[in-house]
């Protein structure tokens, strides 16, 4: 047990570290103060704007220009190239990020993507169908020569979209993106990899290893990249046995594949 004496000059210690911080906050964000002051008098000679309500934002000029790294800004600016440079005849997506990836697509090319949940906004080029793809009607067998499905299928049969609960969900979207692949079709892929878990009821994590069995007599692999947990892009890298086995070191990266159906 501490003793008195000691219990204060921690709550001294304490309050010195939480005064330091308040400091350092106070010196980074005084620049609000002496910009508005500087923007009150420039208003003097120009009276095109009125001040509205105070709408502070204290931390941008001390951030980046914008964030180049992560999961989602590599797989969805590597796997667009690809597409343009492969200029399939019918790209389907599957659930991938319609605010990065698909709007990246449809700049240069119509894309048709699928979705359990309703999008009720046409914007050119897109063309969206509702569909849970744990199931494929008998129309959509052969149905194209190009899918991508990025950041996607790890939820599914989670529940965190609406989808039904099914422990094989990932298994049957799998099976089901082969069914709609013409032969020699290209199919893009990422999902987190890792140690292989569920984080119910966000996700599943895959192992190298796992992912690799299920493309085995489906899919030739073309190449392989991955994001690492820091959010850096390591692209075309060999898949040894050692990087198998470890998951290229990753607790949650992002594996990305380009595969062609066998």
């Amino acid at each position: 047990m501490k003793k008195p004496q000691e219990k204060n000059y921690l709550i001294i210690d304490l309050l010195k570290f939480k005064s330091f911080k308040f400091i350092i906050y106070l010196r980074r964000n005084l620049f609000y103060i002496k910009d508005y002051r500087s923007l009150k008098k420039q208003m003097c000679d120009n009276t095109d704007f009125e001040f509205g309500r105070f709408h502070p934002v204290l931390s941008e000029r001390f951030k980046p220009s914008g964030v180049m790294k992560g999961h989602y800004f590599y797989q969805d600016l590597l796997i667009a190239r690809k597409i343009y440079k492969n200029n399939p005849l019918k790209h389907v997506d599957i659930g991938s990020r319609i605010d990065g990836f698909v709007a990246h697509v449809a700049v240069f090319r119509e894309i048709e993507i699928f979705d359990i949940r309703p999008q009720e906004n046409p914007v050119e080029n897109i063309i969206f169908k509702q569909a849970d793809l744990m199931k494929l009607p008998d129309n959509m067998k052969m149905y194209c020569d190009s899918v991508s499905s990025l950041h996607a299928i790890e939820h599914f049969g989670l529940g965190r979209y609406g989808d039904p609960i099914d422990i094989e969900g990932h298994l049957k979207a799998i099976t089901n993106i082969h069914l709609m692949l013409k032969p020699k079709g290209k199919f893009y892929f990422s999902v987190p990899i890792g140690k292989q878990r569920i984080e119910f009821n966000a996700h599943r994590v895959f192992s190298i290893e796992y992912l690799l069995k299920i493309f085995s007599n489906r899919f030739n692999i073309d190449n392989f990249s991955y994001v690492d947990d820091k959010g850096c892009l390591f692209q075309n890298v060999s898949l040894t046995k050692r990087s198998i086995e470890t998951d290229f070191g990753c607790s949650y990266g992002c594996g990305i594949f380009e595969l062609t159906k066998i």
